[in-house]
């Protein structure tokens, strides 16, 4: 493998290497009638030997296969591909402040030129300095906590998160923004939701489905929406923000105990469940979509509790479980189970005897649901009163991720089982909605909400 034509080997390396072409080359594909200029990147290391990939202008990447037709011409000299941030703008010091802590994903994130690949490689610095928009709304700070993408990051990151985001709140800013990878954004909203009690000012999470160097990157959007929601929205709440839609129209702000990914890829992934969102910024607007929220308040003292106990499970039922996998939990010595049952909240009979010894072991375990929409009520069949009757706790309408973390959030506060069934079941940041909430989204059409 040649090093400056890194990743190529076969056909592709023997047509570049005929080329005299390196990485960072603009060059020029003709095959079969079309022709495609860009700059050369490189290859994954994993990558076949059969395409060439280059960066055309408009910021994408295109991958051409190589065949016996296929001619490649160097034309311009070597561009390495660098990302290179402007001049950070000038501050106004009349603004509010507000601090960005970066913990990576794909906010912060380009490509990678080694693999082709995306990675965590912008700061928090960066993102200011690359929208400058930012100016105009707040006085920014920043710190770069961690640079890795969410699948990565585990209870203990949660507390660091909790931690630096307090200390920035008790030196006096006006709001923190936390950049953060989309996958598990949910679960740390929540974690964030119950570790940061009687918040004085906003605590916004955003992210972006789309990495800001891609033409279609819903990340300038959302982080100039979340930076205006921590400097003045009336709220004092930890709320998540992304794209409304899959226009450029709006940035929705969703309750951190309320929030789910329901898309892999959309810009507008993000909705609330169960529940009607905070609030949206629009037009440079904050509009306010409920009238039930805790007030910003810089009179507020706010109480710091990050303790997490790791040793709980979230436990997916389905059809043939064997529940040898309840009783797995239970003899490696953990103290919580989530059951993500079906429907109003049930499992098979056959688990029964494998929740009652875990009950029995002082674990608990707390009953959630797979639909989406909805409540959980144990009430209405034989096997949910069965498990009630056993031990099991319904949680209501409470996300089963939001369920999880405060699972583990109840038992790192308190060492008396009862006490953390306790502060699990109590309704504490709007994680349990008084009242269902009936919705319906199709693809393409805007989620319309019905209080029943």
């Amino acid at each position: 493998m040649s090093e400056k034509l890194l990743g190529y080997k076969g056909k592709a390396l023997d047509v570049l290497l005929d080329s005299k072409a390196e990485v960072g080359d603009l060059i020029r594909i003709t095959k079969d009638e079309s022709t495609y200029e860009g700059i050369l990147i490189p290859r994954s290391e994993l990558g076949d030997d059969k395409h060439v990939v280059i960066k055309i202008k408009s910021g994408y990447n295109v991958g051409v296969e190589v065949t016996s037709i296929t001619k490649i011409t160097k034309i311009g000299a070597k561009r390495r591909p660098a990302f290179t941030p402007p001049d950070l703008p000038e501050q106004n010091r009349s603004l509010p402040k507000v601090t960005i802590v970066s913990t990576g994903g794909t906010i912060a994130s380009r490509v990678d030129y080694r693999t082709g690949a995306v990675r965590p490689a912008i700061s928090a610095r960066d993102l200011y300095s690359i929208v400058p928009e930012l100016s105009n709304l707040a006085m920014v700070d920043t710190e770069i906590l961690f640079s890795v993408f969410s699948e990565d990051l585990t209870p203990k990151h949660w507390i660091k998160t909790a931690e630096t985001v307090a200390k920035h709140i008790l030196n006096g800013t006006d709001g923190v923004v936390v950049t953060h990878g989309t996958d598990t954004m949910g679960y740390t909203a929540a974690a964030l939701s119950f570790a940061l009690q009687n918040l004085p000012v906003p605590v916004i999470i955003v992210g972006a489905q789309r990495s800001e160097d891609r033409p279609s990157s819903d990340a300038a959007l959302n982080l100039v929406g979340a930076v205006l929601a921590a400097s003045k929205a009336p709220f004092a709440e930890v709320a998540v923000a992304m794209h409304e839609s899959v226009s450029d129209e709006a940035v929705v702000l969703h309750r951190g105990t309320k929030v789910r990914k329901l898309h892999t890829s959309r810009r507008d992934a993000f909705k609330t469940v169960n529940a009607q969102p905070v609030a949206k910024v629009s037009n440079g607007q904050i509009v306010m979509l409920t009238e039930n929220y805790q007030p910003r308040s810089k009179e507020r003292k706010l109480v710091l509790k990050p303790e997490f106990e790791e040793k709980v499970a979230l436990i997916k039922f389905y059809p043939g479980m064997n529940p040898k996998v309840i009783d797995w939990h239970v003899e490696a010595g953990y103290k919580g189970i989530v059951l993500e049952g079906t429907g109003l909240g049930h499992v098979r009979q056959e688990c029964f005897s494998s929740i009652k010894r875990a009950v029995g072991n002082n674990v608990i375990v707390a009953m959630t649901s797979q639909c989406i929409w909805g409540r959980v009520n144990m009430n209405v069949y034989t096997n949910g009163r069965d498990l009630v009757a056993m031990g099991v706790i319904p949680l209501q309408d409470m996300l089963t991720e939001t369920a999880l973390v405060k699972l583990m959030w109840s038992l790192g506060q308190k060492q008396d089982i009862d006490e953390a069934k306790k502060l699990l079941t109590t309704n504490l940041v709007h994680e349990i909605s008084e009242r269902s909430i009936e919705q319906s989204k199709s693809p393409d059409t805007k989620q319309t909400q019905k209080e029943t």
